[in-house]
């Protein structure tokens, strides 16, 4: 099967034939189908995300596809089912292992590309928004980096649970798919004063941010007393440092979020919120936006899509060029 390997950190990854693995006790074998990027992914390459896998390794965190093996003591599964997988690594190839206890079933009706873009983005969002700054009906929510692979998700869910959204995102065309995607304000990152523009808005309530930088510190300026602040991402490179006194003087919270940190301390939360969101895609309320698809001999192109921040929602790479 083919496979693209990050073989030296800060190089591009390379497509390697190597042979399937057979799956361990408790583990499935995937055909896989579609593979979602990630921010992370680019970490990884460069050597710099917090968990640092031994190398050669398949890069690829989130995937979909159809089990075509079942290990020993695998209950719940069988030949044929579709599935996606939070698997952190191994979704840049054509077939792969995975804990079964990791697999969850799709609807019918979704396509193997958007389940491959739905775990970690609409997961995120999720868990930031309602376990973590426990979001309320008629808040203000501000969803800094709207366009991106987590800011859309983050508008859709805030507007489901009952939110005003403010979206702030890089452009026009940025701004009308962040709108379409429920915000109810839009705001040009680059944009002079987004504080005044903000407080001009009547200010905010939580702050979900994936971007970082100079903007957080504006976001932070007009949050309202008893705000929350949720920094998700840095895509711009640059970690704010965060002023003490101004959270001691207006009582407000910085929440951290690790979504996949949730795996190895507290399963369970990830499992209801995915059942969640499984249920609101059911019922027609959530639909991923994949602005760009690759086939995997191009998947060097399609990290090079998401580093030059040209993608809006996410990107896929699907197996369909063999």
């Amino acid at each position: 099967m083919r496979a693209f390997r990050l073989e030296t950190i800060g190089q591009p990854l390379q497509l390697r034939a190597i042979a399937p693995a057979t799956p361990a006790p408790h583990q499935v074998r995937l055909r896989i189908r579609a593979c979602g990027l990630n921010f992370a992914d680019l970490l990884m390459i460069s050597g710099t995300y917090q968990e640092r896998p031994t190398l050669p390794v398949t890069l690829g965190m989130e995937l979909a596809g159809t089990i075509e093996a079942l290990g020993d003591g695998v209950d719940g599964f069988q030949i044929g089912d579709r599935v996606a997988v939070f698997a952190g690594q191994g979704g840049l190839a054509e077939s792969g292992c995975f804990a079964a206890n990791a697999c969850i079933k799709i609807p019918d009706t979704m396509g193997f590309d958007e389940a491959a873009a739905f775990q970690i983005a609409y997961g995120t969002s999720h868990l930031a928004l309602d376990h973590r700054a426990r979001l309320q009906a008629g808040e203000t929510l501000l969803v800094m980096g709207a366009a991106g692979g987590v800011g859309l998700t983050a508008v859709e869910i805030g507007k489901r649970m009952g939110a005003r959204v403010i979206a702030t995102a890089r452009g026009p065309d940025k701004l009308r798919i962040a709108a379409a995607a429920g915000a109810d304000h839009v705001i040009d990152s680059e944009a002079p004063d987004l504080r005044g523009a903000l407080k001009a808005l009547g200010g905010v309530d939580v702050v979900y941010d994936a971007v970082g930088g100079p903007a957080f510190l504006e976001a932070l300026r007009a949050t309202k007393p008893e705000g929350r602040l949720i920094p998700i991402g840095f895509a711009s490179g640059d970690v704010p440092q965060i002023p003490a006194n101004l959270l001691l003087v207006k009582n407000l919270s910085v929440i951290g979020l690790y979504w996949g940190g949730y795996l190895k301390f507290a399963p369970q939360t990830l499992a209801n919120s995915m059942q969640t969101l499984f249920g609101w895609y059911k019922a027609g309320g959530l639909r991923p936006h994949i602005s760009h698809r690759f086939p995997l001999s191009q998947a060097n192109e399609a990290l090079e899509c998401l580093r030059a921040r040209k993608s809006t929602g996410k990107v896929v790479v699907t197996m369909d060029d063999a």
